[in-house]
This record gives structure tokens, C-alpha cells and sequence, in this order.
């Protein structure tokens, strides 16, 4: 159970460092069309376009990514909680 828990947890931090580098990435010009910046938004844009449709962008801010990262910390600390309660510590 522990071992499961270890990696559902290190999944969802890697893909919050995912989006964030993603994010990032609109900083610089081109950066999005490298090939890595084509991987990076096959892995972030699927996750990221429901939040664009519910949230629309703020001027030429997009909230959108913050909230998408929000939600995952959210998942993550909630199963985080279930894991303590079905593990009884």
C-alpha cells in the first residue's frame, strides 16, 4: 500500500513541475515549438484545457495554470489525508 501511495505522490509532483515548466516556457520566444516543447504540451495541455474553458484569461493573463496546479496540490493532500486514514498512523 505504502509503495503505491509513493508513486501515485511522486507522479502528481512530477507533473506539477511539468505544467510549471510549461508555463514557464510561454516566457520565451520558440521555446514552445522545440521538440521538448512539443512533449511538454502533449503532457500539460490536456490537463490545462478544461481550466481554459471555465476560467478565461485576465487581459493577457491566464489564470487558468495557477488553478490547474492548485487542483493538483489539492489532490495531492487529500490523498495524502485518505492515506493516513486507511493506514491508521
Amino acid at each position: 500500500m505504502a509503495f503505491l501511495f509513493n508513486i501515485l505522490m511522486t507522479a502528481l509532483q512530477i507533473y506539477s513541475w511539468v505544467l510549471i515548466i510549461y508555463i514557464l516556457m510561454s516566457w520565451f520566444p520558440g521555446a514552445r515549438e522545440s521538440s521538448f516543447g512539443q512533449i511538454m504540451a502533449r503532457l500539460a495541455e490536456p490537463f490545462l484545457e478544461p481550466f481554459r474553458k471555465i476560467i478565461p484569461p485576465l487581459g493577457m493573463i491566464d489564470i487558468s495554470p495557477i488553478v490547474a496546479i492548485l487542483v493538483l496540490r489539492f489532490a495531492s493532500s487529500g490523498l495524502r489525508e485518505l492515506y493516513w486514514m486507511i493506514a491508521g498512523l
